[in-house]
C-alpha cells in the first residue's frame, strides 16, 4: 500500500529566511499547547462517536454494499441531491477515483451507472438535467443529515414532482435517503413511503461525513473499494493521532498553518497538481473555512478567527494566479498536492520542426506536470513564500482515505489550537433562518417582517 507524507522543508527559516519562515525552536516552544490540544481530542474521541471513529467502524458496510449492489444492478443513472458536505465529499471521491470522462464512456466501459451531483438550486442547472437522463431509469440519493436543508429538500421536491406527474413512478422505488438515524422529516417520510435509508452517525457533522454512508454509498455504487478507503484513513489515524505531535502529518499540517496564521498569513492555498484532486480542494475549502471561521472562542471572547482557504490547480493556475503568489502580499501559505505516479503517462511522440521545442520530445505529461510543480515550488521558495508538499505516491482509494482523514484531523487539531469550536457553524445558521423567513416558512413570520423592514435601500447607492 502507498502512504502519503508531508514535506515542510520550505517553511523553515533556513530555507525562506527569518521574516516569513518558522524556526525549529518556534516549533518546539509551543509543545505544551500542542499536547493540551491533543489531549482535548483524546477526550472527545473517548466520550463521543465522532469522525475519529469512522475508519474502524465497519458495522454498516454490509448494508452499504448491499444497497450499492441493488442500485448498480437496477439503474442506469444515479443523481445525488445534497449540498455542502453532503455533496462535496461524494463528488471529490468521484472525481479523484473515476475516469475523468466517466459519464461519456459506453455502458460496457463504465460498468456502472452514470453519476450526477446536483448541489445547487440554479434553475437552469436543475431543470436541464431531464434533457440528459431518463427518469424511469434513475436512482436519486437524497442526502441531508437534518432532513430539512432547504436546497436539498427543494431539489427532492422538484424531482418528486417530475417523477409522479410526468412518469407516474412510485417514489419508494427510486429514492434512497441518507440522513439522521432517528430525527428529521426525511426519516419520518422514509418510514411512511418505505424508502431505503442509511444513517449518518448523529455526532458526525456534515463536513466530516465523507467516510460515512454519505461518501461510502456513492463510492460503492461506482465500484470503488470502500474498505480500502477506510483502511487508508485508519493508517493516517495511526500515523497522526499521537502525543509525538511533531511527527504527526495531520498535527504538523495544523501547527504550521496555525503558526503562520499568527505571523500574518491568513490565506491558505491548496494547490493540487492533478485534475483528479481538484475537487478535494473544494471539499477542503468547506472543511477549513466552516470549521475555523468563528466570531467567538470557547471563552466567549470575540476573536473573528479563521483562515481563508483558496483552491488552485496546477499547472493551469500557473498562468492565472502564480504571478500574485510570487510577487504579491506576503499573506499566504501554500500546500502542494503532488502525485508521483499517474494512471497514465501520456507519452509525447510528436515532433515539430523547431529547435525551441526539442526539450519536449520523447518525454511525457507526467514528467512535465511534476516538473512544473517543482518549478512553482522553486519560484515561491526563492521569493520567501512558505510552502509545503503533501506527496501522494498514487491516487488510489487507500491514499484518498489518508487525505480525507489527514485534513479532518488537522482541522480538529487547528480548532483546539485556536480555542474555537470546529464542529459548529452559527454563521451559516443566520443565512438559513433568513432563507426560511423570506420563503415564508411557518414560524418565521416575525423574522420576515424584521428583514423586510430593514431591507429598504436608498436609490442613492444604485448605479444603472
Amino acid at each position: 500500500m502507498h502512504n502519503i507524507y508531508l514535506d515542510y522543508s520550505n517553511i523553515m527559516t533556513d530555507v525562506i529566511g527569518d521574516k516569513h519562515g518558522i524556526t525549529s525552536k518556534e516549533l518546539e516552544s509551543f509543545k505544551a499547547t500542542y499536547l493540551k490540544a491533543h489531549h482535548k481530542l483524546v477526550k472527545q474521541r473517548d466520550s463521543d462517536f465522532m469522525f475519529f471513529n469512522l475508519p474502524t467502524f465497519k458495522d454498516d458496510l454490509d448494508e452499504i454494499k448491499k444497497t450499492a449492489g441493488f442500485i448498480r444492478d437496477k439503474f442506469e443513472n444515479v443523481v445525488l441531491l445534497g449540498i455542502g458536505g453532503s455533496a462535496l465529499g461524494p463528488f471529490s471521491i468521484f472525481k479523484a477515483l473515476m475516469h475523468p470522462y466517466y459519464n461519456n464512456l459506453s455502458a460496457e466501459k463504465r460498468r456502472g451507472p452514470k453519476f450526477y451531483v446536483m448541489d445547487n438550486v440554479d434553475p437552469d442547472y436543475i431543470e436541464q438535467l431531464e434533457d440528459v437522463i431518463d427518469f424511469t431509469k434513475t436512482a436519486f440519493l437524497v442526502i441531508t443529515k437534518s432532513g430539512s436543508t432547504a436546497e436539498t429538500i427543494s431539489s427532492f421536491m422538484y424531482m418528486l414532482g417530475i417523477m409522479k406527474d410526468k412518469y407516474d413512478l412510485n417514489p419508494g422505488n427510486h429514492f434512497f435517503f441518507i440522513t439522521d438515524p432517528k430525527k428529521g422529516k426525511l426519516r419520518e417520510l422514509a418510514f411512511e413511503w418505505q424508502v431505503k435509508t442509511l444513517s449518518i452517525p448523529p455526532e458526525v457533522g456534515g463536513r466530516f461525513s465523507v467516510l460515512t454512508p454519505v461518501g461510502l454509498l456513492p463510492a460503492a455504487i461506482l465500484g470503488i473499494d470502500i474498505e480500502e478507503m477506510l483502511d487508508g484513513a485508519a493508517k493516517m489515524d495511526n500515523a497522526s493521532f499521537k502525543e509525538d505531535v511533531l511527527n504527526s502529518p495531520a498535527y504538523m499540517f495544523a501547527i504550521i498553518h496555525w503558526l503562520l496564521l499568527k505571523k500574518g498569513k491568513p490565506i491558505h492555498v491548496l494547490f493540487p497538481y492533478a485534475n483528479s484532486l481538484y475537487s478535494i480542494a473544494d471539499w477542503f475549502s468547506q472543511l477549513w473555512a466552516e470549521s475555523l471561521g468563528k466570531k467567538t472562542d470557547l471563552d466567549n471572547n470575540e476573536v473573528f478567527a479563521g483562515p481563508t482557504p483558496v483552491k488552485t490547480l496546477g499547472a493551469t493556475d500557473q498562468h492565472s494566479q502564480v504571478q500574485l503568489y510570487v510577487e504579491g502580499p506576503f499573506d499566504k501559505v501554500f500546500t502542494f498536492m503532488e502525485v508521483e505516479y499517474f494512471n497514465k503517462k501520456a507519452e509525447i511522440t510528436g515532433k515539430l520542426p523547431f529547435e525551441d521545442f526539442q526539450y519536449l520530445e520523447n518525454t511525457n505529461m507526467e514528467t512535465l506536470l511534476n516538473t512544473e510543480k517543482k518549478a512553482t515550488e522553486i519560484a515561491l521558495t526563492e521569493n520567501n513564500r512558505p510552502n509545503l508538499t503533501i506527496k501522494i505516491p498514487k491516487v488510489t482509494p487507500y491514499t484518498v482515505g489518508q487525505l480525507f482523514y489527514l485534513f479532518e484531523l488537522a482541522t480538529a487539531f487547528a480548532g483546539s489550537l485556536m480555542n474555537i469550536n470546529p464542529y459548529d457553524q452559527p454563521g451559516v445558521e443566520h443565512g438559513k433562518i433568513a432563507t426560511y423567513a423570506l420563503m415564508g416558512r411557518k414560524g418565521y413570520e416575525d423574522k420576515k417582517e424584521e428583514i423586510l423592514k430593514n431591507a429598504d435601500k436608498s436609490n442613492k447607492y444604485i448605479v444603472k
